[in-house]
């Protein structure tokens, strides 16, 4: 569905376009998952390039900034959940293209950075207002990267504990994939960060302040972005760094647990070897102590059981029972 929003002074206004519903400047086009017939049209409107519209459809598209004649795109990696897992965290791209008169948003499907901005939270952004708005959305993705790491904070505090009390693949899992959602925000972030330094460096150029203007109050919006990429990328280097830590932990762990498993049955194999060795001669045809005596096989599992029990103390004395 096609979804195109103005702010107004009566707050947002949501404009039907297939019902034939005229647009104005500062008009924002929302695109999620669009039909080609959908990107068509917002193409005719904005008059961006069709192949600038698509940019962002590319799941494998990494953040990156693109200028052509009168129009920027912008594409930053955001953070989502993935439905129907467990903590199963990963990006998908965002585009923004700035037109000379509209801004539009496109992405593979919805996501948590554009859906506080709706007519509940109007009073917080202006469409019209370009600039602050793309900064505004940039400044929501940030926060949402620092809610997920602490969330995958806590959830990595709870797998280490249950694997304290009891070792299993479910909980191993788990690290793995928190292990690899880190991988992908460090990317992720990296590449953000990367655009929001190339954005100071645009909007200080000339030739496109036809296009967008830095205010003051945008400028230090623009301030307030870089510090909380900067204090994401430092989080999540942090956990990569635990999570790393752990892993390795863990495995030492379960190396040592096996360890200990393998050399209890090695001492139970001896234990057991005595009897059975004492059972073997007494099976042979050949002239053996007490052959003829009543209670010779008593006797022999007597010895037997003795030497076991020697063979016991001396395994518990050198810890290995």
């Amino acid at each position: 569905m096609l979804k195109a929003t103005i702010t107004t002074s009566d707050g947002l206004k949501e404009i039907d376009i297939e019902a034939g519903e005229g647009v104005e400047t500062g008009t924002w086009f929302n695109l999620v998952h669009p039909e080609p017939s959908e990107l068509r049209v917002v193409s005719e409107i904005t008059e961006a390039p069709l192949d600038l519209l698509r940019a962002a459809l590319d799941m494998e598209e990494s953040s990156r900034i693109e200028v052509e004649d009168d129009h920027i795109l912008i594409i930053t990696n955001v953070p989502r959940v993935e439905e129907g897992a467990l903590f199963a965290y990963d990006t998908i791209p965002l585009g923004i293209v700035i037109s000379r008169d509209f801004i539009t948003t496109v992405c593979l499907e919805e996501n948590d950075v554009l859906s506080d901005f709706d007519a509940i939270h109007h009073h917080f952004f202006d469409t019209r207002k370009r600039t602050r708005f793309l900064f505004q959305i940039l400044y929501r993705s940030a926060v949402l990267y620092l809610k997920d790491l602490r969330l995958m904070n806590r959830r990595t505090d709870e797998v280490e504990q249950d694997l304290r009390r009891s070792m299993k693949n479910k909980e191993l899992f788990l690290l793995l994939d928190l292990q690899k959602a880190l991988t992908y925000f460090t990317v992720a972030l990296r590449s953000n960060r990367s655009v929001i330094e190339r954005l100071v460096r645009l909007f200080s150029n000339a030739s496109v302040h036809h296009l967008v203007k830095l205010a003051e109050e945008d400028e230090e919006l623009l301030e307030d972005v870089r510090i909380e990429y900067d204090q994401a990328i430092e989080m999540v280097q942090v956990h990569s760094d635990v999570m790393g830590s752990t892993m390795d932990a863990m495995a030492s762990v379960i190396s040592n647990n096996l360890n200990i498993v393998m050399k209890f049955l090695a001492s139970v194999t001896i234990v057991m070897a005595i009897p059975t060795m004492f059972a073997s001669f007494f099976g042979m045809n050949v002239p053996i102590p007490w052959q003829n005596h009543p209670l010779g096989f008593v006797y022999a599992m007597i010895v037997a059981a003795i030497l076991a029990i020697a063979s016991i103390f001396l395994l518990w004395k050198k810890k290995m029972f």
